[in-house]
């Protein structure tokens, strides 16, 4: 609006330009007397253009303009007289909103899912996070199964581009999300006492903790995350964990059902992306040993494969030697080494992982022609007969894990028992597990 400030000219007009100004003799839209004009005479031609220089309304000036915005504590407004010269464009601020909290997006996201494709942008919190791991933390009423369906149908896209599961998103990306069919979660009041249950049964499984880094030592038959027909597993049993903020510990890596050992758990958000480029960059060293069938003949040694994903002729998946370039093939390296052996027919193996795909160490110890004893997937000798007292139980054990901590604060490095099915077997052969990793300076590729 315009403020009624007088100056020489006479009052400005808050009408529209070319309007006449109000005055004691003036018609509406008439022009006003001449000053000292007789009444009832019309005015000289000079007269006439000084009444209507006095009337017309002068440059509209900045300091004459108040502009208001809504702000959220609205206050007085004393425009500060500006210096003459060029107007300046005036600069709005857009108003001030609350953002939403991680709860009220993943509230309002799985609402509208099921109405069509969703378009989600990644924030700088999930910045590295891989995309499994998004999708169950945008949507955890997905279970793992659907995620990987939905993945390996190519029905998720980031940016337009065709991702894996395992694919590591950027902050500002567009994540693709197809239409879904999610039922309803069943809110169940969480019980203290299984709370508590649970709670004491990871403490009575931890081998390290401290205020970033949980290292459990996860049981053979315990899963890692859930899937068809799992409802036990360890990323469930971490909510028990949860903090007041309500942010609960996260995995960082994975270990098969079977496989007993270390598990890495991060207990912060940091930590978490901390120790997910530590194990990406491969400056974790993890060292596993393993009951095999056989002894290979050569006793220290190096395995490189291409690995791919295939469906067998009973519908379950498994992973077989591919070759480069085929349909995804990666790359995968193991180092192993030969501790003891028992009469030619079994091996204690010392494996070194150096890449971290699935099965990997299952696979490449069945490809060199010495499968681990109790694999299901992978033993592939006929007529092996079991030796007697050694359960039928995969053989495998994640022993050792050394990795920088997150916070620059030395080195962790943590070993694992053997499980009680190894320990039977250890002690039924006679090895000592004393012995630690016969690898000496395995170069990391």
């Amino acid at each position: 609006m315009r403020t009624g400030n007088k100056g020489p000219g006479g009052p400005k007009g808050s009408g529209p330009k070319g309007s006449g100004a109000k005055g004691s003799g003036a018609k509406r839209g008439g022009r006003p007397p001449a000053s000292g004009a007789p009444r009832g005479k019309r005015p000289s031609h000079d007269a006439r253009r000084s009444a209507r220089a006095a009337t017309r309304p002068g440059p509209e000036r900045e300091e004459d303009v108040v502009r208001t915005e809504p702000t959220r504590n609205p206050a007085p407004h004393h425009p500060a007289p500006r210096a003459a010269g060029p107007r300046k464009p005036v600069q709005r601020k857009a108003p001030v909103t609350d953002a939403p909290t991680r709860a009220e997006v993943k509230a309002e996201t799985a609402q509208v899912l099921a109405t069509g494709v969703q378009q989600l942008v990644v924030t700088a919190d999930e910045n590295e996070m891989r995309i499994d791991r998004f999708l169950e933390a945008r949507f955890p009423q997905l279970s793992f199964s659907h995620i990987q369906r939905i993945v390996r149908k190519g029905e998720l896209r980031v940016n337009g581009k065709r991702a894996d599961s395992k694919d590591r998103l950027e902050e500002g990306q567009t994540v693709r999300i197809p239409p879904l069919k999610l039922d309803p979660q069943e809110q169940r009041p969480r019980s203290l006492k299984a709370d508590e249950d649970t709670l004491g049964f990871l403490r009575s499984i931890t081998l390290y903790e401290d205020d970033d880094v949980i290292v459990l030592n996860k049981p053979a038959g315990l899963a890692v995350q859930g899937g068809s027909g799992t409802t036990r597993h360890v990323d469930q049993m971490l909510d028990s964990m949860m903090g007041k903020d309500g942010q609960k510990p996260r995995l960082v890596h994975r270990l098969d059902k079977d496989t007993a050992g270390c598990l890495v758990i991060a207990k912060s958000r940091f930590a978490a992306a901390t120790l997910a480029k530590t194990f990406r960059s491969r400056s974790a060293r993890k060292v596993y040993w393993a009951l095999v069938a056989g002894v290979p003949r050569v006793r220290q040694g190096r395995i490189s494969t291409y690995l791919a994903r295939e469906e067998a002729y009973d519908g379950d998946q498994r992973m077989a030697v591919a070759k480069h370039g085929d349909d995804g093939a990666m790359h995968a390296v193991t180092y192993y080494a030969v501790v003891e052996t028992a009469a030619q027919k079994l091996g204690w193996l010392s494996l070194k992982p150096v890449t971290g795909r699935t099965h990997q160490l299952r696979a490449h110890a069945a490809h060199i022609g010495h499968p681990i004893v109790g694999d299901p997937k992978y033993f592939n000798i006929k007529n092996w007969e079991l030796p007697g007292g050694i359960q039928n139980k995969l053989h495998l054990l994640a022993r050792r894990i050394v990795l920088p901590h997150p916070r620059g604060k030395g080195t962790i490095d943590v070993s694992a028992p053997l499980p009680p099915h190894m320990r039977q077997s250890w002690n039924l052969l006679g090895f000592e597990d004393e012995r630690y990793d016969p690898i000496v300076d395995a170069p990391d590729e």
